[in-house]
């Protein structure tokens, strides 16, 4: 069940100063890789840009060959409708069922539809599918994140 709802994840190491975030930007741009997904979480020093793109194998090349550190990791993804209380009927699942959700993001488009991106421990990846699937939810294929 993994693999066809595994979505490749880049995190990439910034140092926080002034324009480092626009270059990781336009380095992507220049390649034609499509940002669809972004969470940056900062401190005071330095920042992890985690990005769902929709070639994560070039998107990765592009940016180690323009000297940023980056890495894979794989996220999966939930679609919720875009309503007060969409988010919660996913999160509850996991936390009835004891899955620890390390961290999660989210995008919401013109059709009313969320995605919700969630990052869980290696060894709850596959139950977090199989409990989300049985109640209901409905996993996003990579597929259709890279398309």
């Amino acid at each position: 069940m993994r693999s066809k709802y595994a979505i490749k994840q880049i995190s990439v190491f910034l140092e926080n100063r002034k324009g480092r975030l626009a270059e990781v930007a336009e380095a992507l741009a220049k390649a034609d890789v499509n940002i669809r997904a972004l969470f940056l979480a900062d401190s005071s020093e330095f920042g992890i840009l985690r990005l769902v793109v929709n070639n994560p194998e070039k998107a990765k090349a592009i940016l180690a060959s323009s000297g940023f550190a980056a890495n894979e990791t794989d996220v999966f993804a939930v679609e919720v409708e875009d309503e007060p209380g969409g988010f919660y009927k996913v999160v509850k699942v996991l936390a009835d069922n004891n899955i620890d959700i390390e961290y999660t993001y989210a995008y919401a488009g013109a059709s009313h539809k969320a995605i919700l991106f969630f990052k869980v421990k290696g060894q709850d990846f596959d139950r977090a599918l199989e409990l989300l699937a049985k109640n209901g939810n409905r996993l996003v294929e990579a597929a259709e994140i890279y398309d």
